[in-house]
This record gives structure tokens, sequence and C-alpha cells, in this order.
């Protein structure tokens, strides 16, 4: 059950559970159960089973390090954070435990055979042929400081606590009047009339004089100031960093295009007019009739007054006709003729192929490279783990940025940016790797200081899944400088003309919705303002529709009809009166419905296993050992 804890977290009855567990923890997290095993060298029993110090030993230090990783923590740890860390895995531990309790109560086993089949299907341990590699999966290990024995038994925990869980999960289902009313919440829709009044629209009666512009300036100085700049020094290692030191063989090559063949090819695909009659008499007259001169509307009404049918199938690939029968005629008739009446299950057929699209399969040669590029990405990302831990070694050990190895595969970068990640003259700085780092390093770099050491930190996943990190020093900070008024009279008058537009429109929206609110209709308090009044397409509470901004959703959603509210929008003042409300009809949106009860179907089951997970937990009645905890959050 490696997975459950994930989605117990993000359920309400964890939530609860959470909230009472903070509350009794106190310093430690599991304060509730430390008693009466002082003297026993287990961590924690749970029932009968019993949480040794090893085992917790081997979490703990897997955890500790990716919130290190996570967080760029320093390499020694606060005692708050060490206890913090030592309190979720006993707690993780504890809860595995006590499902493990009811797994053996229950005899559930997992055959040698399940477990096999599981983890060679693991597309993390599959190599450039698509099969099991072993080198993959001995490395994947060494990277997450498992042994081979190690994970085998977490895979057969895991494996037998599915069984329990999965069964335990599929009886669930949304009830249909809940789903009945959380789709009518859902697909609710509003329809309201507005009236907007975009600042840029507003008239001002005279130009600022310098007396406003200098009074404007000194009460907003900040706004005028040179953002703070920082030089750095950083290093980024992520697979394209690495991509040069990785080799690829043409025989590598050669097994991944064998194994991902399909990738590179297009099934040849035809379009085809089809005949179904019950009969070979009815089906052969069809044929007969069915001339190069005879349209598909006048041979489809042939058919209908023979009790047959006609149907039209676009672009459709062999396997895709619904019997095979069809299908391997289709796929070996000529083009805009009429062959032989074909019989399935279905019946008798008659076709006429309209149009084909040739298959298209690439060759090795034009994807060798393509490939070459991929296989090399992924030996990369083995390679990312192994040189991480190398430089973490080096840095703890005191070597700067600027004195690591160059064979680490890193890519240094050098210079000055602002809190946006742009150099003075204004253009973006230039930071290696993926997308999902840059922002991630940046503002690292500002919330260091001169001096700080560096440390390795794992930036976020790029959308791929592939991973990176990043380490990151202060050499000189620029404080911020505010510029003078004659340097920045320009950008005065813009701010301060934009203001008092905003200012006036906002004005002239108070006035609308006090009209409004007084008893005029919105049209007649907007003519008195020469604004017009628009009709907003029906929006529901979750996609606002076009043409509806997103910031009017939630209110138009707390009103009655003929209400009135008033919204500001990033350039523009809305002002809205609730028309109707249109409730939706469950009956004539079967596949609307269904979707919302997959989906409440599957929120129950999360709920229904936390429950569970906490209703065994409970009944084991943990008890942790004191000394033992100590001793955990004190482990290097």
């Amino acid at each position: 059950m490696l997975g459950s804890f994930r989605r117990f977290a993000d359920t309400w009855v964890a939530k609860v559970f959470f909230v009472v567990l903070v509350a009794s923890f106190g310093l430690w997290g599991v304060g509730d159960v430390i008693r009466n095993l002082d003297n026993d060298k287990a961590l924690a029993v749970v029932g009968p089973t019993r949480v040794e110090l090893p085992e917790a030993m081997e979490a703990y230090r897997r955890q500790l390090q990716q919130v290190s990783r996570m967080f760029g923590a320093d390499t020694q740890p606060t005692a708050e954070i060490r206890k913090a860390v030592a309190g979720q895995v006993v707690e993780r531990l504890i809860s595995t435990a006590a499902l493990n309790n009811k797994v053996a109560e229950l005899g559930l086993v997992v055959p040698d055979e399940a477990l096999r089949q599981a983890i060679f299907g693991m597309q993390a341990f599959r190599g450039a042929d698509g099969k099991f590699n072993r080198a993959n999966f001995e490395q994947i290990l060494r990277n997450n400081n498992l042994t081979e024995q190690r994970f085998l038994s977490l895979m057969r925990v895991d494996l037998a606590q599915r069984q329990l869980i999965e069964a335990l999960r599929a009886g669930s289902a949304s009830p249909d009047v809940l789903t009945r009313i959380v789709y009518q919440f859902q697909r609710e829709q509003r329809v309201a009339s507005a009236v907007e009044l975009p600042f840029a629209a507003a008239h001002l009666a005279a130009p600022p004089t310098e007396q406003a512009l200098a009074r404007y300036y000194d009460n907003n100085q900040q706004r005028y100031a040179s953002p703070e700049y920082r030089r750095i020094r950083a290093v980024v290692m992520s697979p394209e960093t690495l991509a040069g030191e990785v080799q690829v063989s043409d025989d590598e090559i050669k097994a991944a295009y064998t194994a991902r063949q399909a990738e590179f090819s297009t099934a040849e695909k035809r379009s085809v007019q089809v005949l179904l009659a019950q009969d070979e008499a009815t089906a052969r007259k069809l044929a007969a009739a069915w001339q190069p001169n005879v349209d598909w509307a006048a041979i489809q009404k042939q058919a209908e007054a023979a009790g047959a049918s006609g149907v039209e199938l676009d672009s459709a690939a062999e396997a895709e006709f619904p019997a095979p029968e069809l299908g391997h005629a289709v796929f070996t008739a000529t083009a805009n003729m009429v062959p032989e009446p074909v019989h399935s299950a279905l019946g008798w057929h008659v076709i006429k192929v309209t149009k084909i699209a040739p298959g298209i399969s690439r060759s090795l040669e034009s994807v060798s490279e393509q490939l070459r590029a991929r296989l090399a990405a992924e030996k990369a990302t083995d390679l990312l783990y192994e040189r991480a831990n190398k430089v973490e070694d080096a840095l703890a050990a005191g070597t700067t940025l600027e004195n690591l190895p160059g064979d680490m595969g890193l890519a240094a970068v050098t210079g000055t940016l602002d809190a946006q990640g742009n150099t003075p003259d204004g253009t973006a700085a230039p930071i290696p790797g993926p997308a999902e780092l840059r922002p991630a390093l940046i503002q690292a770099a500002f919330q260091a200081k001169k001096g700080d050491v560096a440390h390795l930190v794992q930036a976020p996943n790029a959308k791929d899944g592939t991973q990176s990190f990043y380490a990151v020093e202060i050499e000189d900070i620029t404080p911020p400088e505010v510029k003078k008024l004659d340097q920045v009279i320009n950008a005065v008058r813009a701010d301060w003309t934009r203001e008092q537009m905003r200012h006036a429109q906002e004005e002239a929206a108070a006035k609308l919705l006090t009209a409004t609110k007084g008893g005029q209709s919105l049209a007649t308090a907007a003519a008195a303002l020469g604004a017009q009044v628009h009709l907003l397409p029906p929006t529901t509470r979750e996609d606002a529709a076009p043409g509806v901004p997103s910031q009017l959703v939630a209110p138009l959603f707390s009103l009655k009809p003929g209400e009135v509210t008033m919204v500001e929008l990033p350039s523009s003042f809305i002002v809205a009166v609730l028309d109707r409300v249109i409730d939706p009809d469950p009956a004539a949106d079967p596949a609307g419905v269904g979707q919302i009860a997959d989906a409440l179907g599957k929120s129950i089951a999360d709920d229904t296993e936390a429950t569970f997970v906490l209703t065994l937990r409970n009944q084991a009645k943990p008890q942790v050992n004191r000394a033992q905890l100590e001793s955990l959050s004190q482990a290097e």
C-alpha cells in the first residue's frame, strides 16, 4: 500500500485525523502512544507486530534526505526538523503495521509469480528493448538506497495490501440522490446583464499639476526604485547537462526501434460506405443495384425499402471495424468498386471503399537520431542521481561551487539578476535547465544571504517527469535605489493619470450600483451615465463562460434574481444584475451524470480506505518507545 497514504492525506478524514494528532502529539507527534515500552528494544508495538529501530532508521534517513533535497535544508537539519520527520516516519510505519496485521489475519498472500510479473511490468525497470532490464533495476535501487531483498519485501507487502484495499474500494459508489444533488450544483447556470466601465474610458477634467505629480511621487517613491540586484554563482545538473557523457550504441538504437516500432508507424486507413442486410438474397440484390453511377443517397433509399440499413465509416483502420470479416473485406477491396457481399455475425455487408489513406512506416534511419537522443536522456537520468550524491558530498566537505570538479556534468552560470530573473539591461538571465528549474533557482538566490554555504537542491519535476538539481551562492548584493523625480517624471505622470481614471470609474460604478439597489433598472441607471448594458452568456460555477469574467462568477452565484453586484477587473469595473437561474436536467445529460457519479465514487472509495486504515490503527492500540524514538530523531 505504498500509494494509499498519499491518497489518505487528501481526504477529509485524514484532515480531521491529523488535527487530532497535532493536538495530542505535543513535541514528538506520537505522544499519545508513548507508554510502557521504556524497557523494550522495539521502537513500537502495533498489536502483534513489532516495529524495530533498524527498519525505522532506514525509512527515516530516506525521508530526511528527501526533505533536504526538496527544501534545500542544511546538511545538519535542526532538532525540530528531525523530530518532525521522525514523527512522520513512525506514524506511517504504525499505520502500515496495522494494515499488515489485517492482511495476515485474513491470510492474504502474494505468490512469487505475481510478484515477478508486477516487477517485470514496471516501466521504470524496462530497457531500450521494452523488456525488464536488470541493470536499470539495480541502478534505481541504488539511487534509492534499497537492497534487492528489501525492495522485494516492500513490493510483496504492497501487493498484499492492494488485495485488501482494492476489495474494500470495489463496492464504493455514489448514491443517486447525492449524484443528482452534486450534478445540479455543478451544472446550474446563471445569466446576468452587465455594464462594464473601462478605466481607459474615463475622462479627466484637467491634466495633473507639477505639485500633484510631486506629491504622488513622494507618496510612492518605492515604486520608482531600481530593483535589488544579486550577483550569483550557480551550478545546474539535469539530464541535458549529462547527455554529452552518455554513449548510445547502434545496437541499442535498433533494439529500441524494434520495441517501439508501433510508435513510428501509422496504419492504413480506409473510408467506406456499408449496407447491412439480414439475408444473402437481399445483400446480392443491393450489390447488383449499386453500380458506379448510383450514388450513396439513392442506394440508401433502396436499402431502406428492402429492410436493410446504411452507414458510412470514415478513416478507420482494419482493427476498428465491428466485425473482422467486414474489416478484411474492406481492406482487400478496390476503391469505388462493389465486391461480393460478405457475411459476419452482424449480417450480410455490401461495401464500397470511397477513400484509401496508405499506412506510413518510418524507417530506422529516419528516427535513429530521435531514438539516440531519447535513449541518451534516459541514461543521463540514471546517471543524475549518482552525480547528485557526489556533488552533495563535495559541498558538505566545504567545496565551493567555483571549485567543484569539472567532470561532474554541471552547467555553471554566473551573473547579475533581479528577483524576476532579469539582468540590469532588462533581458532574461540565461539559466540552463528545464523551465521549472528557473523560478526555483531565482527564488533560492533571493532567499539566501551573502556568505551562505551552497547546498544541492532538487528542482520541481519538469513536465516530462525528468528531474534536475541546482546549487547557488551569492557573490554580491546591490540594494534598491530610488530614482529622482526628473528621471521618472513620465512614469509618474502615467501612473497618476491611470489611478485618477480608475478612481473616476469606481465612483461611476458605485453610483450605478446604488441606483440599481434603489429600484432603478440597470438599463435606466446605465443610460444616465452614457453606458450600455450587455447580456452575458449563461455560466456555471466551475467554468466561466466565454465573455464572463472569472472574478464575476462567485458573486453571481451568491445573488438572487434581480440582485446586483459590483466587481473590479484588472482594467475596469463591472456592475451586473442576475437575470435568471437555469436549473439543469439530469435526465437530459446521462453522460454528465455518469462522470459525476464516477468522481464521487472514487472520492467515497478514498474516504472509505482512509477510515479503514485509521480504524485499524486505533484498534491496534500502538505503543512507542520514548528512548528509541529519541535515538531515531538524532540519527545521522
